[in-house]
């Protein structure tokens, strides 16, 4: 007697909703270890996402140099980093001269948030936020890294060569402090100077948990930044390469910056040049890495699981030693009998792990709900994977017990009590 696939799944889904509640106890480890690698995954990809578009408005030829490999505006540097030497405008016009593959160069000032000990805020008759940061940039910047505008326009480089008191705000800041949206044409006091707003970025795109940092900036023309903050020297170069010419320019502007900082040869550079893809691979690092550790943790999970699921199969050919008894009598072969409880294995995992990637996706919208800040996408991938490591750990952990069951004498079955 031959058994069919169709028999074999009907056999198995028979006897797993038979005993559902246990069914349901033995496969709870398969359903936490699914939904804890299927949700990490699923909110670490929409968080990559938005990175990803986050540093590709910040142009994608353009290659960023700084003193430090950090956020200009991070506090904690790590030492070795803190006692190089600023990098100075001086050599944006150089960089631009030396270096052939290089487009176009701009420069950006970063102000700390905290100056001679005061924090920076923002302020209008009636409104005031500290949630803002301010940034002194050259007139070019509008075109090396172009932002799309919400109201009126950005400083020209005639208003920047005269130091003019002119910003541009970030799309919720504006919101904060105007919110009639008429901010274009009026005033403001950001840490005590006062800025005309000449106009307002669009909302930007993509962001750190859903959160752009440039939709809260104070963007103020370069010479103007210097004037009022003659102290700081955050300085960051953002030098436009020419088509497919990128490469070319990160080892020209590499050697340039060697020649101008005089630093000798053999020794490592005393600066930091980053480009968008290389931020992103260095968040993919980290993201990899947290990854690994969820599958770790979810792992255990699935061997409980998986073990829980060859204790309950051990019970279930026990239980039904007299029904193999009755099969192998009428003709059922060993391979009939592996393929029948494999079958019932397989199903149970199964269930497990669409039940866990059901309740994956429903916490990711849940997620998604509550903090909206937080993105999230499920991403096919981390379904098709958390049901195939299902259906693996019962195939894995269900071949011992139908072997067993395959090997029962059919005469002591059958007298089996």
């Amino acid at each position: 007697m031959k058994i069919t696939p169709g028999e074999n799944m009907r056999v198995a889904l028979s006897a797993v909703w038979s005993h559902r509640f246990r069914s349901m106890l033995t496969i709870v480890g398969i359903v936490i270890g699914i939904t804890t690698v299927v949700t990490v995954a699923s909110l670490l990809t929409g968080l990559r996402k938005g990175i990803v578009v986050f540093f590709q408005e910040l142009g994608p030829d353009n290659v960023f140099v700084y003193k430090t490999s950090g956020d200009p505006n991070a506090f904690q540097v790590p030492p070795k980093e803190r006692r190089r030497k600023a990098i100075r405008p001086e050599y944006a016009g150089l960089i631009l001269r030396w270096c052939r593959s290089v487009e176009d160069v701009g420069v950006q000032l970063f102000i700390p948030n905290v100056v001679e000990g005061r924090g920076l805020t923002a302020k209008v008759p009636g409104f005031e936020t500290d949630r803002m940061s301010i940034v002194g940039q050259t007139a070019n910047m509008a075109t090396l890294a172009p932002r799309d505008l919400h109201d009126g326009r950005t400083f020209t480089a005639e208003e920047e060569a005269r130091g003019e008191r002119v910003a541009v705000l970030g799309y919720d800041l504006a919101e904060s402090l105007f919110p009639d949206g008429k901010a274009v044409g009026r005033t403001l006091l950001a840490a005590g100077a006062e800025y005309r707003v000449t106009g307002v970025c669009a909302k930007a795109k993509g962001g750190f948990f859903g959160e752009n940092g440039l939709d809260r900036q104070i963007t103020v023309p370069l010479k103007t930044a210097e004037l009022r903050y003659p102290q700081v020297d955050r300085y960051m170069i953002v030098a436009k390469a020419r088509t497919a010419m990128r490469t070319d320019a990160m080892g020209e502007i590499e050697a340039a910056l060697r020649k101008i900082r005089r630093t000798p040869a053999g020794e490592e550079n005393d600066f930091s040049l980053s480009t968008p893809d290389q931020i992103i691979k260095q968040f993919d690092q980290i993201t990899g890495l947290v990854l690994m550790v969820s599958i770790a943790i979810s792992g255990l999970g699935l061997l409980v699981g998986g073990i829980g699921v060859m204790n309950i199969m051990l019970v279930s050919v026990t239980e039904r030693t007299r029904e193999i008894g009755v099969r192998k009598a009428l003709g059922a072969r060993p391979v009939d009998l592996i393929l029948q409880f494999l079958m019932e294995a397989i199903t149970l995992t199964g269930a497990g792990g669409v039940i866990g990637v059901v309740f994956a996706v429903l916490v990711t919208l849940l997620v998604g709900a509550m903090v909206p800040s937080l993105p999230s996408e499920v991403p096919v991938w981390a379904v098709a994977t958390g049901f195939s490591v299902s259906v693996l750990v019962g195939l894995f952990f269900g071949v011992w017990p139908a072997v067993k069951a395959s090997r029962l004498d059919p005469v002591e079955a059958l007298r089996y009590e």
